[in-house]
């Protein structure tokens, strides 16, 4: 007899090395937990059938001789008694009833009524292969079954599941987004040309925008907008008068120099912010004395940052305070309140740097109106200056001041953030004399500055390179800041 031993994690695992290695036939002898395995003990089909076979040499093995009714005769000797009782004269009744129902062997009654044989090797082997047969034929218990262990492989199969699905999806939009951008971009390009060879003024006008620093979208916006039957002349003035319409400033600096307040220069690093601050407080002491103005400095990170601004209040005859944090700010707001102007002179840092956030925040929350201008350097690309405007934006900005004009090849990048982030333009600097340098904002001037600086550059745009500058223009009339462009 070849039993087999099979462990496994689980019952499954267990019954199917069983399967594998003895076929679906094979005989389970046990199953049970050991040492946190399960051990399932087996036979071969073929193996039980040789035990169920009667062992070789014995007497059930040898061929039973037939009986032969005729060799009975109403002579013949009495029934032999098994249990040793004394022999008796059989009856012609008796031999017929013993012909008709023999008797079983006493074996094979006692393996039948679940007893065991008598005291006999070859009836042992008997009773052997009779009660594994019995066993086989016998249903087995169903093996245990982990609940815990199939529902974590089902969780772990739908994640996965998900994850595949989820990225694939995320890839299909991607795939999507680009090719919607390349249709617009191809469409935008085929719209241009078209419109360029039926109205060739507008080509004129576009590269002027082009050349003055105008983003190519707004371009595109007013170019789109133009009305028709317009000569390259009359289109260019057209544009000029919605530019200088669109376009915010400040009437007079009555408004500001009278009515006083708290005011926080802001803006990146290098923009001008502590010289346009002490150009105002000249004017303010000009107006009103110095007593009525207070100068606060929060540059407490560079060596020697608010030394500056002390020089111009010593030259002015005022006080500069210096402020580390939002609660020296409150407390020095406080003791100011009886001034009639305070000037805030903040520390520079880049847009993209997280302490923008803060410094919002430190002035929103100093306890007073804080109204914050924001400097814009004229030299900065269209881009960028969008950028710091959002960036410095926070719940709103009181206005702007565009610096270092005197340094910028073009300013139509500034006009053309002011008139999209719908700021008020009130002051613009160009040059360090103190108050010398400082101006209202005249719009007509801005906007006729930008066109007559860049005029020659107009020449470097070929009308074959348009259609690519414009292919980038496909969704211009959905752009929510050009939609409050004002035509007329």
């Amino acid at each position: 007899m070849n039993v087999k031993k099979f462990t496994a994690a689980t019952s499954r695992e267990a019954l199917r090395k069983v399967r594998d290695a003895l076929g679906p036939d094979a005989v389970i002898l046990s199953n049970r937990a050991v040492d946190g395995v399960v051990e399932i003990l087996a036979l071969d089909n073929d193996d039980v059938a040789s035990l169920a076979a009667p062992a070789h040499g014995t007497d059930m093995a040898q061929p039973q001789p037939r009986l032969d009714l005729n060799a009975f005769e109403p002579e013949a000797p009495a029934f032999v008694n098994r249990r040793g009782a004394a022999p008796a004269a059989a009856t012609p009744e008796q031999i017929y009833a013993s012909r008709r129902a023999p008797q079983p062997e006493p074996e094979f009654a006692a393996a039948f009524a679940g007893r065991r044989a008598p005291h006999s090797e070859d009836h042992e082997a008997d009773y052997k292969a009779e009660h594994s047969y019995a066993n086989r034929r016998a249903p087995q218990p169903e093996p245990a079954f982990d609940m815990a262990a199939m529902t974590s492989m089902m969780s772990a199969a739908i994640a996965q599941a998900k994850e595949s699905a989820a990225q694939e999806m995320s890839g299909m939009m991607s795939e999507l987004r680009a090719m919607r951008g390349m249709m617009e971009s191809q469409l935008a390009e085929l719209s241009w040309s078209g419109t360029q060879q039926r109205e060739p003024q507008k080509a004129v006008v576009l590269r002027e925008m082009l050349a003055a620093g105008f983003s190519a979208s707004l371009s595109r916006y007013l170019i789109d907008k133009m009305p028709a039957n317009k000569d390259a002349v009359e289109a260019m003035r057209w544009i000029k008068t919605v530019l200088a319409r669109n376009l915010t400033t400040m009437a007079d600096e009555d408004t500001l120099l009278d009515k006083g307040g708290v005011f926080a220069l802001v803006g990146p690093t290098g923009v001008g912010k502590t010289t346009t601050t002490a150009k105002l407080a000249a004017r303010c002491v000009m107006r009103h004395g110095p007593e009525k103005l207070a100068l606060i400095t929060t540059d407490a990170y560079r060596i020697g940052g608010h030394e500056q601004l002390r020089i111009y209040g010593k030259i002015l005859g005022v006080m500069v305070h210096s402020v580390k944090d939002e609660a020296d700010l409150r407390i020095a707001l406080k003791e100011l309140k009886n001034k009639h102007t305070v000037l805030i002179d903040t520390i520079g840092m880049s847009q993209r740097d997280q302490m923008v956030t803060e410094q919002v925040a430190m002035l929103t929350g100093a306890g007073a109106d804080v109204k914050r201008l924001l400097c814009l350097n004229a030299t900065s690309t269209n881009e960028t200056l969008a950028e710091v405007v959002r960036a410095y934006q926070g719940s709103g900005l009181h206005g702007c001041i565009m610096t270092k004009l005197d340094e910028a090849a073009s300013i139509g990048n500034v006009l053309d953030v002011v008139i999209r982030q719908k700021l008020n333009l009130h002051y613009i600097s160009n040059g360090q004399r103190v108050p010398e340098d400082l101006h209202l904002a005249d719009r007509a001037m801005l906007v006729d500055r930008a066109f007559r600086s860049r005029r020659d550059a107009a020449n470097q745009f070929e009308d074959a390179d348009l259609p690519l500058m414009m292919a980038h223009t496909g969704k211009v009339h959905q752009d929510e800041s050009l939609r409050e462009v004002r035509l007329g």
